[in-house]
């Protein structure tokens, strides 16, 4: 697909795209681009202290950058809902997650959405692409082209045109605590 080599380029050149995920539209450059990651932030009005996920193509991506996981999260959770609409915050490794995606903490909010333009362009770049919904910190979540602001689409570099499916936000929850907690009800339902 034309667009999606378009927007592999882009990323892998620390540009910023928007693209179509299973649960919204997402605004994302690669997760490893300091620069990138910090022009994000500046577009998006996002404060420094708040994390903000990424979108990983597979377990195994996911785990280079995580403290291992435990089996109970793999087993009730990864297993059972990835790829979906649930994002999970896992410990990670300090020195492979940049400091404002970590939001200056230990964890990692790490998703696999079930989209095959998000996973293609993860998959050409090869690294997790930071995930938040394409609006300006506190606006409106965009579930279509449409909704999409234009003040926003004239700062990044490339729309990826398509659908969402779900069209709800993703499900969070915490894993690095016991019981888990759910931080915020989306998509997904999750029965403790």
């Amino acid at each position: 697909m034309e667009q999606i080599e378009q927007a592999v380029k882009i990323l892998n050149n620390g540009g910023i795209i928007i693209f179509p995920t299973d649960t919204a539209f997402g605004i994302g450059c690669r997760s490893d681009n300091e620069t990138a990651v910090c022009r994000l932030f500046r577009i998006r009005k996002r404060p420094e202290i708040k994390p903000t996920p990424v979108l990983v193509s597979s377990i195994e991506m996911a785990q280079k950058y995580l403290l291992p996981v435990p089996d109970a999260v793999k087993t009730k959770l990864i297993k059972k809902y990835w790829p979906g609409a649930l994002t999970l915050i896992l410990r990670c490794v300090e020195k492979k997650v940049p400091g404002l995606v970590r939001g200056g903490g230990d964890t990692l909010g790490v998703r696999m959405p079930d989209h095959v333009i998000a996973l293609s362009l993860i998959n050409g770049v090869r690294v997790p692409i930071l995930g938040p919904s394409a609006n300006f910190h506190g606006g409106k979540t965009p579930f279509t082209l449409d909704d999409l602001d234009k003040d926003l689409v004239n700062q990044v570099d490339y729309v990826v045109k398509g659908e969402c499916g779900v069209k709800q936000v993703s499900t969070i929850i915490d894993c690095t605590r016991e019981p888990w907690q759910i931080l915020r009800e989306g998509a997904i339902r999750i029965e403790n």
